[in-house]
């Protein structure tokens, strides 16, 4: 039984380096169907057990021709069999890498080296399992396999971390720390955002790891924008995506960064905030600013961060009780190695009370930082706050103050930075306030009830402390609004879909039409309760301020799919300039832009020239349809056309198809914009198992074109089934 079980392992392990080998060599033409996805994203979590595995093989292996092991039967068959687990459960994991990294997330040579690397983990234990018994394979060959097995799996260890969690993640503890730049030398973008962007955001957006096809090491890549688009509107950061996805709900899976990484802090936002409202520039420096500038002194805070070597007349709390005090919604730390100040941060707002601030009294005198960002605290609770008698900063943005109990916390000589944005504070409460803080020298006020002149009043009144304060429209010089956008996690649903629309402008109205009118401010429907969908619907809305000019409409479209099938297969190739995501690209929710061809509509975009489209798709119980369709870019300036003909084929079987529908799509006679469009085949409701679908190009570009004569381009994005 051993033997058998030995055998079919030895069998499975030739069969998998086999499989490995046919991948590479055919590497460029995989496409991972999106059903086999999710095994390629098992990599991370299951590489850990063949390291594991084969570090031990290989420590036996260098010992196996000492005599007192030599000898030992035992000691011989548990090294063979470990070595054939490490090897199979490689080669598993080295598929499954191959299988990641054909989704395009990982680019670059950090993926090669991780690659090459990975799989040499799997051929060379394979190598030492097949041979090991041979006659000339003596104790010098064992020693050098394993140390080359172990050199493999540390870099392919090591480029995998890079790959994850960014250059120098390893050693970055103990390499050097770069020494400030002086004031006087600074450019806010090369040493204050850039250092951001490093910091929270590289790890993910780097030319190894290209998430949302954007890169943020470098300035020209950060001009350039992503997948969705530009970053940023120089001068408006109120319409910049980069703010907009800062600020979405830690919920919310377009969230940057995910709620899962560390998060950006109040300064750093705001630091961006205001780097964008001055235009973003890449080569100004911090004392080119104006002094009393709000980035200026931001950026200048940044630079000469506060003294955490600051000597405290207080002792160290002790340590278990620091312990008991860290779970799973509070932390509770150290501000630096072997201070005994203390910074505090409580999360998870469902479940706060204020007992979670009275459970922090035994360490009341050691906290010097409070953070209770979105954290429903009352203007009672603060009466708790101002026990911490050593406190320096305080965030209490987005929480449930009105300014009431601002009072409470004057009692705080040392507190020098205070957070409000977000709350129900006001102008008189202010005023009565902030002059009784002793020491106070920041306070941020953002997206709160008061008015430009308000806060220029307190600045005026209180000069020894800087008021930082976000966009505020005043009335005077009405900007254009920007369209309405569309919130819906995907534009594609099966059955109904609440139609969710937005805008990153508080009091904003959307008026909006499915009919296919113009909106306009007095007559259109005012969005509102999310009203439900359930067929096609190309929705125009428009947003409109008072104050404000009425924004451009926003034209947007939502598609219904009522089927996705079990299986989809390509029956022809792509157009190598427009490969998409595969097969997935078709049921994948995700549209293609206009520009077909930048890098980031190129993922969604399936493209055919010289090959037909012909795609099969497999439903394991039999759907009843009625209509399939394509939505298909046409941009006639350029080689973009409309498939020249479309057949859909299906039965109950693959040999019993039959065609059942044919459709000649209208061309465009002239040079216009370009634009996306459904192109439907209809036909009797009929039950199918599989679907053939053959969409021919264009052969012949008219006579009108430029280019006539040459054969068009056909790009797809969707397939629906209803």
């Amino acid at each position: 039984m051993k033997t058998n079980l030995q055998g079919f392992a030895g069998n499975l392990l030739f069969a998998l380096n086999v499989f490995i080998i046919f991948l590479l060599i055919f590497e460029n033409k995989l496409i991972v169907p999106y059903w086999l996805q999710p095994i390629g994203r098992m990599h991370p979590m299951i590489l850990h057990f063949p390291i594991a595995i084969l570090m031990l093989a290989m420590l036996l292996e260098f010992f196996r021709f000492k005599n007192e092991y030599n000898a030992q039967d035992l000691y011989q068959r548990f090294a063979s069999n470990l070595l054939i687990i490490g090897a199979i459960s490689s080669a598993i994991s080295v598929i499954m890498g191959l299988f990641l990294s054909k989704e395009g997330t990982y680019t670059g040579e950090t993926l090669q080296w991780h690659k090459w690397a990975g799989i040499s983990v799997v051929i060379i234990p394979s190598l030492i399992y097949w041979f090991r018994n041979s006659s000339w394979y003596r104790a010098p060959l064992a020693k050098f396999g394993a140390i080359i097995t172990f050199f493999s799996l540390i870099i392919a260890g090591h480029f995998g971390a890079t790959l994850t969690h960014g250059e120098n993640f390893v050693l970055e503890p103990l390499m050097p720390k770069e020494e400030n730049v002086p004031i006087d030398q600074a450019i806010v973008f090369d040493h204050v955002i850039q250092p951001i962007f490093v910091e929270k955001c590289v790890s993910c957006h780097n030319p190894d790891k290209l998430k949302g096809k954007l890169i943020l090491s470098e300035a020209k890549y950060i001009l350039k924008g992503g997948k969705t688009g530009k970053l940023f509107v120089p001068g408006k950061p109120e319409l910049s995506l980069l703010l907009q996805r800062i600020h979405l709900p830690l919920e919310d899976k377009k969230r940057m960064p995910p709620k899962d990484k560390i998060q950006l802090s109040e300064e750093e936002i705001a630091l961006l905030f205001h780097w964008i409202k001055a235009n973003a520039d890449f080569k100004k420096k911090v004392i080119e600013l104006p002094l009393k500038d709000s980035l200026r002194i931001l950026s200048i805070a940044a630079l000469k961060p506060e003294n955490t070597e600051e000597e405290f007349d207080f002792a160290a709390a002790d340590e278990e009780t620091i312990i008991e005090l860290n779970n799973s919604y509070r932390g509770v730390y150290p501000i630096s190695k072997g201070s005994p100040a203390l910074a505090v941060s409580i999360y998870n707002r469902s479940t706060y009370t204020f007992e979670k601030l009275k459970e922090l009294s035994p360490v009341k005198t050691q906290i010097i930082s409070l953070e209770l960002n979105k954290i429903p605290v009352r203007d009672e609770d603060l009466k708790h706050v101002a026990r911490f008698e050593n406190l320096r900063k305080l965030n209490l943005n987005f929480t449930d103050i009105t300014g009431k109990g601002l009072k409470e916390l004057t009692s705080l000589k040392y507190l020098k930075n205070l957070s409000l944005s977000g709350t129900k504070i006001n102008y008189k409460d202010l005023q009565q306030q902030i002059s009784e803080f002793a020491s106070l020298k920041t306070l941020v006020v953002w997206n709160t009830d008061l008015s430009v002149k308000e806060i220029q009043k307190l600045q005026t009144a209180n000069k020894h402390v800087q008021i930082i304060a976000g966009f505020k429209d005043d009335g005077r010089n009405p900007i254009k609004l920007n369209p309405p956008q569309l919130k819906n996690s995907s534009s594609v649903f099966s059955e109904s879909i609440p139609l969710h629309l937005g805008h990153p402008i508080n009091g904003v109205k959307i008026r909006y039409t499915t009919d296919g009118t113009e909106p306009d401010s007095l007559n259109s429907p005012v969005f509102k309760n999310k009203p439900l969908l359930k067929e096609y619907t190309v929705v125009k809305a428009k947003a409109y301020k008072a104050g404000w000019l009425g924004s451009d409409v926003a034209v947007l479209t939502l598609y219904r799919n009522t089927y996705k099938p079990d299986s989809v297969i390509l029956l022809t190739p792509f157009n190598s300039n427009h490969l998409a995501n595969g097969d997935k690209t078709f049921f994948d929710g995700e549209l293609g832009a206009f520009n077909a061809n930048s890098p980031a509509s190129a993922t969604n975009w399936a493209g055919f020239v010289k090959n037909d489209m012909e795609v099969l798709l497999e439903f394991r119980k039999s759907v009843a349809v009625s209509s399939v369709a394509l939505n298909t870019l046409i941009e006639p300036e350029t080689i973009i056309f409309p498939p020249a003909s479309i057949e859909i084929w299906g039965g109950a079987t693959k040999s019993q198809m039959r065609l059942i529908s044919t459709l000649k799509p209208i061309h465009p006679k002239k040079d216009g914009k370009p634009f996306i469009q459904i192109a439907e085949c209809k036909f009797k409701t009929q039950k199918i198992s599989y679907l053939k679908i053959i969409a021919k190009p264009l052969k012949k570009l008219p006579n009108w074109h430029k280019n006539k004569g040459k054969p068009a381009l056909l790009l797809v994005d969707e397939i629906l089934v209803n």
